[in-house]
């Protein structure tokens, strides 16, 4: 090659490198602080820990990974990787690519090990209040400077009191201060004990609130998962992804309104309709007409090429039943019983799934404005397992457990079906199960209370699921 040529090269070269760094520049001009400290956490195994030290910029950080050639503009996966990660999404179109792209690699092309990326998550569901209590189990070893969850978690491994085998220490505090993390601690020594050939770990009991009874716990929830192989996951790829029926009750002949009602149809209306469903919803049924819809959609031929089947209930309710809007009550085991594999064919080996905000009683769980909707005390509540058929492929989503009233705010909806919406929203988009997503819910739900604190509600889910229902990552954006 000719001199003149090698300096053309050269020149070029020099161009597309000015140009990637412009780039770089450009997405540093988005970050925060916040963000550049989780670059820096999630970058603790690529960079050395006296560079790591001096970064005080996300372009501290670049310049780095890219002395360790592990960012170039030829390949930028892994800088698309931890913006996918810390959540800004939006900058991945300065790189080429889009959001789907990122899902849709990630899988097979993962840079960020498993345990960081525990670590992340935890850090993420680590409440300031939440740290407080774990830095004061810790006392006698944390040193007396300002910390967040995350610096909390590097000091932990840095002075090697965790590491990807060494957890103890992790799951004693979480099992302490943050029960509900002990979901994302079991899925990660299940997958790690998998890719060596080792039996999956044992399940632990996760504490309750006091006072508050499950029918099926956290650790029930997670030895279903466990128990399932990895490929145990119900077909979501037929032509459409299933049709969702709501019922939405406001009005009724003989018992009060439920307003906020209004609010719950149409965030279920929005998020089923995110994911793929078809929504159809009707409005104060009354027992006749909902035995039509019931018929409707038994017979329906939309069922053939869905993947799965949605029905959602909110209304007045008691022990394992609920109010038409013409006063009726009607067993939930009926409703769920019109879609059995012999009442509707079209829906065998497919998940069912039914989402009911009613109360289920009169009893308040002790620990705005709400309202519960509840009519008539009862005292002995049925199992919630009775309303499920006896076979296979069903789900029942309950806003409270029997005997127990749920609470709906007059404005802002129930807070179960709040509470599940923005489950769905968040972590469909992580590719979480729905069991997964419902323990969330319970644990969310669990944690409301009135304005004097003294009301509480815990939902409850009942199933008889053979496989995980994981739902396609949505190609938009749900926006608020």
């Amino acid at each position: 090659m000719t001199s003149q040529g090698q300096s053309l090269n050269s020149t070029l070269d020099d161009n597309c490198q000015v140009n990637f760094r412009g780039t770089l520049l450009t997405i540093d001009s988005y970050l925060g602080d916040q963000d550049v400290e989780r670059l820096k956490f999630l970058c603790r195994d690529s960079i050395a820990p006296k560079n790591l030290e001096k970064c005080s910029s996300a372009l501290d950080i670049f310049d780095y990974l890219m002395a360790e050639e592990k960012l170039s503009e030829e390949d930028p996966s892994f800088l698309a990787e931890l913006l996918y990660i810390i959540k800004q999404k939006v900058l991945l179109r300065h790189l080429r690519y889009t959001k789907e792209q990122v899902e849709h690699w990630l899988p097979g092309r993962r840079k960020v090990s498993p345990f960081r990326n525990l670590l992340y998550e935890l850090s993420e569901d680590i409440s300031s209040e939440n740290l407080k209590s774990m830095i004061f189990l810790l006392r006698e070893s944390i040193p007396k400077v300002q910390m967040t969850s995350l610096s909390f978690l590097a000091y932990l491994e840095k002075q090697d009191k965790i590491n990807e085998d060494k957890l103890t220490l992790l799951e004693d505090l979480c099992k302490k201060i943050v029960p509900n993390l002990m979901r994302k601690i079991d899925k990660y020594k299940r997958e790690k004990a998998s890719q060596v050939g080792a039996p999956p770990v044992a399940k632990e009991t996760e504490s309750l609130h006091q006072g508050e009874k499950e029918l099926f716990s956290h650790s029930d929830i997670n030895q279903f998962l466990g128990a399932l192989p990895e490929t145990a996951v119900y077909r979501m790829d037929r032509k459409h992804r299933g049709l969702c029926v709501v019922v939405n009750n406001h009005s009724f002949t003989s018992l009060s309104k439920r307003p906020g009602t209004n609010k719950d149809a149409e965030c279920l209306k929005r998020v089923f309709q995110w994911l793929g469903f078809s929504v159809h919803i009707y409005v104060n049924v009354t027992k006749g007409r909902l035995e039509e819809v019931l018929q409707q959609f038994q017979t329906h031929p939309g069922h053939a090429d869905g993947d799965c089947f949605v029905f959602c209930v909110l209304t007045h309710g008691k022990f394992g039943a609920v109010y038409s809007s013409d006063g009726n009550l009607i067993p939930i085991r009926q409703i769920m019983s019109h879609f059995t594999a012999q009442q509707c064919p079209a829906l065998a080996h497919k998940p069912k799934l039914f989402f009911i905000q009613a109360c289920q009683g009169e009893e308040i769980q002790p620990s705005v404005s709400i309202e519960a909707d509840a009519v008539n005390p009862e005292h002995v509540p049925p199992s919630l397992q009775d309303s499920v058929p006896v076979e296979a492929d069903f789900l029942l989503g309950l806003a409270t457990v029997p005997g127990y009233v749920s609470f709906r705010h007059v404005e802002e909806g129930s807070w179960y079906i709040q509470s599940l919406y923005n489950h769905l929203k968040d972590l469909v988009p992580r590719q979480e199960d729905i069991l997964s997503i419902l323990t969330a819910v319970n644990d969310d739900v669990s944690r409301q209370a009135d304005k004097r604190g003294k009301k509480k509600q815990m939902p409850q889910p009942a199933f008889t699921l053979r496989k995980k229902v994981v739902f396609p990552v949505p190609q938009e954006e749900l926006l608020l």
